[in-house]
């Protein structure tokens, strides 16, 4: 089985599913190169509708190189209001054009801004917020440049997609599987933290958790905020901190850094309380993040180590859980329904694999909180064995607010109609939708096999 690069494997992507060497190439060279769009579940009203019953405005914003957050607060200073009134179902690529919508509490839509690659469409209203995961999935179209060896491509389909022919014109879509692993963007592209953050927070270790976050500088990072976080570094041992002198090195687009040296500026935290509260100085979905990563590195793991102790991931085995395909989710996308989940017995082993192969299951693993009941068989064994090996139990998870997660599951495979497009002689592009929460890179990782920073 080939191996992943060390960047991969520290979050818990062992192992690539195809043995064909990488096409080579970069992502994102230009924004275009990397678009996405949400595949929309909802359903709003005219925006003429009464505003007492429907008092969200639904937006759909095409953005070109804007972070998700960083929109939602220039959003919401230029109508001079609270970010808390603007919500999004997903968070989406900062290097890429992005279209997805957002709703926002109370407005006309005669208010909406004008801001800088930016393009927004007024959709009509609806009686909620959005939440978070309020979309059926996302449509990618992703190019990829400087492929030296783009050739391969073809036969790393072959290899993910092994009922379906596959030649080199592929002028149909191919139904590949591959690992519904957790990318990079789960944990920081550049910087890799979210995870040790959320590690602290779930052991209640606070301290730890913000200086991580504020600190820690990280090779990837420009010099500049390098050399703020060693500073941030510096200051943390010394007992009496001046962190005002933290404050002034980080740079100004570095916002939650410095909305969090600000707390420390004006409260001095010296309890676990206090330095609780430094946390949740950041909006609430950052919050959620860092345990939702956690969560996350431990899935990877759960996947890796399937795939080292030789248990399948496209079928199951006797103490597994599958869910069924949501027969509800529009056009071809293969978007499992979680809710719909059976245990498999050695009864029913055999009948629970036909469903799997006919692409009508899923295997499904759990995203750990206080509610998650582990498995049995193997499938429990290797659940206990990843807890372990990070020292955390499911009752870490009954954190306070943000921080408390009950847990869910998720299919450990993920399938996709993927199309192949040629274009100049070093790049060719990749197509395929795939449901809400899953990752493109990992797909594209498969394809390319290069460091993930390339991604």
């Amino acid at each position: 089985m080939r191996e992943a690069p060390p960047a991969d494997q520290a979050i818990g992507q062992r192992f690539y599913l195809s043995e064909t060497p990488g096409t080579g190439g970069t992502l994102r060279e230009q924004p275009s190169d990397f678009r996405v769009e949400e595949i929309e579940t909802i359903e709003p009203v005219a925006v003429s509708a009464d505003e007492e019953s429907y008092p969200h405005l639904l937006i759909r914003a095409t953005l070109t190189e804007w972070d998700t957050n960083d929109f939602v607060q220039a959003l919401s200073d230029q109508l001079d209001i609270s970010r808390e009134r603007v919500a999004w179902a997903g968070t989406k690529d900062k290097h890429a054009v992005t279209t997805q919508l957002f709703s926002i509490r109370k407005l006309q839509p005669t208010d909406i801004p004008t801001l800088s690659n930016v393009e927004i469409n007024v959709v009509g209203r609806y009686g909620r917020r959005l939440h978070f995961g309020d979309l059926a999935g996302n449509r990618f179209r992703i190019r990829v440049r400087g492929a030296n060896q783009r050739e391969r491509v073809f036969d790393i389909t072959r290899e993910l997609a092994p009922d379906t022919s596959v030649d080199q014109s592929q002028s149909e879509p191919a139904t590949i599987a591959i690992a519904n692993s957790f990318g990079h963007q789960r944990f920081g592209s550049r910087r890799p933290v979210t995870h040790v953050v959320g590690r602290h927070a779930v052991a209640g270790e606070w301290r730890k958790a913000v200086l991580v976050y504020i600190g820690n500088p990280h090779p990837n990072e420009p010099p500049e905020t390098q050399d703020a976080r060693a500073i941030v570094e510096r200051t943390a041992t010394k007992a009496n901190p001046d962190w005002q002198a933290a404050l002034d090195a980080m740079p100004g687009y570095l916002r939650f850094e410095r909305s969090i040296l600000h707390y420390l500026v004006e409260h001095e935290p010296t309890t676990p309380t206090e330095w609780r509260a430094a946390l949740c100085v950041l909006p609430r979905n950052l919050q959620q993040l860092f345990v939702n990563a956690v969560q996350s590195v431990l899935f990877n793991r759960l996947i890796s180590r399937r795939l080292s102790d030789d248990l399948p991931i496209e079928t199951p085995v006797t103490g597994d859980r599958i869910c069924f395909l949501d027969r509800d989710t529009p056009g071809t996308l293969y978007n499992p329904a979680v809710d719909r989940r059976q245990e498999v017995t050695d009864s029913r082993t055999e009948i629970m694999r036909k469903h799997c192969r006919r692409g009508r299951a899923f295997v499904i693993a759990p995203l750990f909180g206080t509610e998650t009941t582990l498995a049995d068989g193997i499938p429990g064994e290797i659940e206990r064995s990843v807890l372990s090996e990070e020292g955390i139990e499911c009752e870490s998870f009954a954190g306070q607010g943000a921080f408390d997660s009950a847990g869910t599951y998720r299919a450990i495979m993920l399938r996709t109609q993927l199309s192949v497009e040629m274009n100049d002689p070093d790049s060719y592009t990749l197509s395929f939708a795939l449901p809400s929460g899953s990752y493109a890179t990992s797909v594209m990782r498969e394809y390319l096999k290069v460091d993930p920073h390339q991604l």
